[in-house]
Protein backbone atom coordinates (compact mmCIF):
# COMPACT_ATOMS: atom_id res chain seq x y z
CA UNK A 1 0.00 0.00 0.00
CA UNK A 2 1.57 2.86 -1.09
CA UNK A 3 0.12 6.72 0.11
CA UNK A 4 1.11 10.14 0.22
CA UNK A 5 1.38 11.66 3.13
CA UNK A 6 -1.18 13.48 4.42
CA UNK A 7 -2.06 15.58 7.62
CA UNK A 8 -5.06 15.88 9.08
CA UNK A 9 -4.72 16.60 12.72
CA UNK A 10 -8.04 17.27 15.08
CA UNK A 11 -6.29 19.20 18.21
CA UNK A 12 -3.43 19.86 19.33
CA UNK A 13 -0.88 16.93 19.43
CA UNK A 14 0.68 14.39 17.87
CA UNK A 15 0.13 11.19 16.04
CA UNK A 16 2.03 8.31 16.60
CA UNK A 17 3.14 6.21 13.94
CA UNK A 18 2.97 2.50 14.23
CA UNK A 19 4.04 -0.18 11.88
CA UNK A 20 1.16 -1.98 10.01
CA UNK A 21 0.92 -4.28 7.82
CA UNK A 22 0.86 -3.84 3.88
CA UNK A 23 -2.26 -4.45 2.16
CA UNK A 24 -2.58 -4.80 -1.20
CA UNK A 25 -6.35 -3.13 -1.74
CA UNK A 26 -6.90 -0.75 -4.31
CA UNK A 27 -9.29 1.32 -1.77
CA UNK A 28 -6.12 2.13 0.35
CA UNK A 29 -4.63 4.35 -2.24
CA UNK A 30 -4.47 7.52 0.09
CA UNK A 31 -3.70 10.37 -2.70
CA UNK A 32 -5.38 13.36 -2.99
CA UNK A 33 -3.77 14.65 -6.05
CA UNK A 34 -5.68 12.72 -8.93
CA UNK A 35 -9.27 13.97 -7.49
CA UNK A 36 -8.14 17.73 -7.74
CA UNK A 37 -6.62 17.02 -10.82
CA UNK A 38 -9.50 16.30 -12.00
CA UNK A 39 -11.79 18.89 -10.15
CA UNK A 40 -9.00 21.29 -11.91
CA UNK A 41 -10.03 19.95 -15.01
CA UNK A 42 -13.63 19.87 -14.78
CA UNK A 43 -13.27 23.78 -13.81
CA UNK A 44 -11.43 24.48 -16.68
CA UNK A 45 -13.84 22.84 -19.00
CA UNK A 46 -16.53 24.35 -17.23
CA UNK A 47 -17.91 20.86 -16.73
CA UNK A 48 -20.79 19.69 -14.87
CA UNK A 49 -19.25 17.02 -13.44
CA UNK A 50 -16.97 19.05 -10.67
CA UNK A 51 -19.78 18.78 -8.28
CA UNK A 52 -19.13 14.36 -8.41
CA UNK A 53 -15.41 15.38 -8.40
CA UNK A 54 -15.70 17.48 -5.22
CA UNK A 55 -18.29 14.84 -3.68
CA UNK A 56 -15.41 11.72 -4.31
CA UNK A 57 -12.75 14.19 -3.05
CA UNK A 58 -14.77 14.79 0.38
CA UNK A 59 -15.20 11.10 0.73
CA UNK A 60 -11.79 10.50 0.29
CA UNK A 61 -10.88 12.98 2.82
CA UNK A 62 -13.77 11.82 5.30
CA UNK A 63 -12.34 8.12 4.95
CA UNK A 64 -8.45 9.35 5.58
CA UNK A 65 -9.98 11.05 8.76
CA UNK A 66 -11.81 7.79 9.42
CA UNK A 67 -7.93 5.63 9.22
CA UNK A 68 -6.16 7.80 11.20
CA UNK A 69 -9.16 8.23 14.08
CA UNK A 70 -8.21 4.26 14.23
CA UNK A 71 -5.07 4.19 14.29
CA UNK A 72 -2.86 3.43 18.05
CA UNK A 73 -1.85 5.90 19.88
CA UNK A 74 -3.77 9.13 18.15
CA UNK A 75 -5.74 9.27 21.61
CA UNK A 76 -2.09 9.45 23.10
CA UNK A 77 -0.86 12.96 24.62
CA UNK A 78 2.39 13.85 23.38
CA UNK A 79 3.86 13.94 26.78
CA UNK A 80 2.45 9.90 26.94
CA UNK A 81 4.04 9.49 23.58
CA UNK A 82 7.39 10.70 24.96
CA UNK A 83 7.27 8.77 28.08
CA UNK A 84 6.61 5.22 26.05
CA UNK A 85 9.03 5.63 23.82
CA UNK A 86 11.67 6.40 26.70
CA UNK A 87 10.30 3.01 28.06
CA UNK A 88 10.88 1.12 25.40
CA UNK A 89 14.77 2.75 24.41
CA UNK A 90 15.68 1.78 28.18
CA UNK A 91 14.29 -1.83 27.16
CA UNK A 92 16.12 -1.76 24.18
CA UNK A 93 18.99 -0.99 26.31
CA UNK A 94 18.92 -3.25 28.95
CA UNK A 95 18.42 -6.19 26.16
CA UNK A 96 21.39 -5.37 24.12
CA UNK A 97 23.58 -5.16 27.76
CA UNK A 98 22.42 -8.48 28.10
CA UNK A 99 22.77 -10.26 24.53
CA UNK A 100 26.73 -8.58 25.11
CA UNK A 101 26.50 -10.09 28.36
CA UNK A 102 25.67 -13.37 27.22
CA UNK A 103 28.07 -13.33 24.12
CA UNK A 104 30.69 -12.88 26.03
CA UNK A 105 30.60 -16.53 28.14
CA UNK A 106 32.05 -19.04 26.75
CA UNK A 107 29.16 -20.87 25.92
CA UNK A 108 28.91 -19.44 22.78
CA UNK A 109 32.16 -20.48 21.22
CA UNK A 110 30.76 -22.00 17.91
CA UNK A 111 33.46 -24.07 16.59
CA UNK A 112 35.28 -23.18 13.55
CA UNK A 113 34.39 -25.56 10.08
CA UNK A 114 37.89 -26.79 8.56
Amino acid sequence: MMCDVIYLRRGVGSVMAVSQPMQDKESDDCSLLPLVHDIIKCMDKDSQDVHQELAKLKTKIQEAREQISNMPGVDSSPLEQQQQLATLREQVRTKNQLLQKYKSLCMFDVPKAS
